[in-house]
């Protein structure tokens, strides 16, 4: 058998039909950049997370820049994020000319560890990047103490967790400003790059409004060095019809992993993702972790026709693009032990229970045999 990592097939179906007539509209009226169905998405999603305004641009990653230059971030500050998360996270504070802090992460969730944040501030430290990995939301309530202890801002990471619930409240509505991606294997996935700043402050708003669309008010008006990110009309179509179904496929997503996590539970070597009771879990991916033998049983797997990723190999620290820094191996050992052996299992919501228990039992063959 045959387990693609991600199969978009069903999902498309389930949206085809609206997306052609929206299509065909945008067409039509050619109005592909900030059409009226940009301004209607960005207030459909930022409604659906509970704040006020949203920014449609044209990237997760730019949605973390533009957020962090908002914040009037700049050379001589310092933001604090998890070492072990994607390389935009950081890259979005190192355009504006800050330093990356990194912290250790949490073992049972993967995000960042409230409890080595604290050590790490200083009077240069301007913010917090709490990235809900996975799918599950960070320790949002230990992280706002912090931040209004030291008086910090909070920088949500919600590239991978559209939906998720943290003690009933929508991710990306718990700190001072929220951003989303939706590249097409995010649980909201576009037909291409895209990306969103939400939040409950009207001046971070204005701010944002501003920067992806060149620094300016009103068409040759440039109060600020800006830049071109904006979410083209097209995508805004994809994104609102996909939306009306994320809770459904969210649901179905937490079913699969359900599957997914009694099967393996019986696996020796094999640790399943730890979910806290005070949140959900929306599994855009599904990573386990394998004692000893990682490599081996992604080979192993891809052999067997089953297709499985590292998220990620090398923590930040240890990235050569970070090397300035200064780190070494050792300096986040959590963050280092987690990265040597996470798995990312095939994961989206219509996959099949025979293909859950075929990728179950391939694991379970190559940790006995493989």
């Amino acid at each position: 058998m045959k387990v693609t990592f991600i199969d978009f097939t069903k999902q498309n179906k389930d949206i085809e039909k609206e997306v052609e007539k929206g299509f065909k509209q945008v067409i039509k009226d050619a109005s592909f950049i900030l059409g009226k169905d940009v301004a209607r998405f960005e207030k459909e999603f930022s409604q659906y997370c509970g704040v006020s305004y949203g920014i449609g641009v044209n990237s997760g990653t730019d949605a973390l820049h533009l957020a962090v230059r908002a914040l009037d971030i700049g050379p001589g500050d310092e933001v604090i994020l998890p070492s072990f998360t994607f390389i935009a996270t950081a890259l979005a504070v190192s355009y504006t000319g800050a330093k990356t802090v990194f912290a250790d992460i949490a073992e049972d969730t993967y995000n960042i560890d409230p409890q080595k944040i604290e050590k790490l501030i200083t009077k240069k430290t301007k913010a917090i990047i709490a990235v809900h990995l996975y799918g599950q939301s960070a320790d949002m309530e230990e992280i706002q103490k912090i931040a209004k202890k030291y008086n910090l801002k909070i920088i949500e990471d919600s590239a991978q967790a559209h939906g998720a619930l943290y003690r009933g409240k929508k991710i990306g509505s718990s700190g001072d400003v929220a951003c989303f991606s939706f590249y097409p294997t995010k649980g909201l996935g576009a037909y291409g790059d895209g990306g969103m700043v939400i939040t409950q402050d009207k001046s971070i708003y204005e701010k944002v409004l501003m920067l992806r669309d060149y620094g300016r008010v009103g068409r040759y008006n440039h109060v600020v060095k800006g830049y071109n990110s904006r979410l083209d009309t097209l995508q805004a179509i994809v994104l609102s019809a996909k939306l009306k179904h994320l809770d459904q496929w969210n649901k179905m997503r937490t079913e699969v992993a359900a599957r997914y996590c009694r099967i393996l539970s019986g696996i020796e070597g094999i640790k399943a993702p730890t979910i806290k009771n005070d949140r959900t879990h929306t599994f855009q991916t599904f990573a386990i972790r394998v004692k000893g033998k990682r490599d081996k049983v992604c080979e192993g797997l891809k052999a067997k026709g089953v297709t499985s990723l590292i998220h990620y190999p090398i923590p930040l620290h240890l990235q050569e693009a970070y090397k300035e820094l200064g780190h070494k191996k050792g300096d986040f050992p959590v963050s280092e032990m987690v990265a040597g052996e996470i798995l990312s299992l095939p994961m989206f919501p219509h996959m099949r229970k025979n293909q859950v228990e075929y990728v179950c039992s391939s694991i379970k063959d190559l940790m006995k045999n493989g």
